[in-house]
């Protein structure tokens, strides 16, 4: 019950604050955007990459390396997409 009343009277003497735009997202928004297209053209990149080197792998009878690259790039993607969504969670966009 103590508890609950200084709950209110905390929360009666702080406002509902305006959000706004921090001084430099003009500038930073765009090279977040550049990076993300970077990431994604990396990864799309690794994979092609990997799964032709895994064809000629395969075709050439040599020792298998590929699979690891293949699933390091899917790694990466999923840890470079779940950042995203983690930061838009917490922004709360």
């Amino acid at each position: 019950m103590l508890l609950l009343a200084v709950h209110d009277v905390i929360t009666a003497q702080v406002g509902n604050p305006t959000p706004e735009k921090p001084p430099a997202a003009d500038k930073l928004l765009p090279l977040v955007r550049y990076f993300t297209w970077f990431m994604l053209l990396s990864g799309t990149t690794a994979i092609i990459y990997a799964g032709g080197r895994f064809g000629w792998e395969k075709w050439s009878g040599g020792p298998l390396e590929s699979p690891k690259m293949v699933a390091g790039a899917l790694i990466g993607g999923v840890m470079a997409t779940s950042a995203g969504t983690l930061m838009n969670t917490v922004l709360g966009q």
